[in-house]
């Protein structure tokens, strides 16, 4: 089995680094202000530039994407995302989105002051992901999963070893629940119930601790 992946705490989000073989996987990159935290840990890790294969975004909010520039011109690194959120990462404006909780409406009150302050810098990518993608050809045995409903590109990832990546599609700040950020409800419910049926045993969330994959079953919308 390979090594378990390195939760990367990044203030109000998550990054997971993945080492396999003599390189490393990346997975979200925190908000721009983390940049001096998430190459402390790239470098502690022993991911320098040269070792960095790929930087996967599950989508294209600013607290995921944050340093994919910085690392596409310091690290030389690969982004690679779903095309659905391209033009987040080329304009770097948000889709339009219904926030179903009060606390997601705090969340995204301060998400709006940050990004006010700290402006996002826009990127482009070097590879767009489809649904079934298969990564071997990088380096990773993995494939590439489309999970819309909280944004139009979201993704997961299932490794060969039945590590599930979810990004904000399922998050675990309190318990493991859908994102209450939502691009459209009835995807949102297709890609939860697409991914109950997946062999794994472990969910590393965009936001909060991983958890068993068991716990995905008392997931409802």
């Amino acid at each position: 089995m390979s090594q378990e992946p390195k939760r990367i705490g990044l203030g109000i989000s998550n990054a997971y680094l993945a080492p396999r073989g003599d390189g490393f996987f990346l997975i979200d990159t925190g908000v721009s202000q983390s940049w001096d935290q998430l190459e402390t840990e790239l470098t502690k890790a022993g991911c320098l530039p040269d070792k960095l294969k790929l930087v996967i975004i599950t989508h294209g909010d600013f607290d995921h994407i944050g340093n994919c520039a910085k690392l596409q011109k310091k690290y030389g690194a690969k982004i690679a995302m779903h095309p659905g959120d391209l033009s987040m990462a080329e304009t770097a404006v948000p889709q339009r989105r219904k926030i179903t909780s009060f606390r997601m409406k705090m969340f995204m009150t301060l998400g709006w002051l940050f990004r006010k302050r700290v402006p996002l810098e826009t990127f482009k990518p070097d590879l767009l992901l489809a649904d079934g993608q298969d990564l071997r050809d990088y380096g990773l045995m993995a494939k590439i999963l489309h999970t819309p409903g909280h944004t139009k590109g979201s993704i997961a990832i299932l490794t060969e070893d039945e590590v599930l990546f979810a990004g904000d599609t399922i998050v675990n700040s309190f318990r493991p629940e859908c994102s209450r950020y939502i691009q459209d409800l009835g995807e949102l419910r297709k890609s939860l119930a697409k991914l109950k049926t997946l062999k794994a045993r472990v969910v590393y969330p965009g936001h909060g601790k991983p958890f068993p994959f068991e716990a995905l079953a008392t997931v409802t919308i």
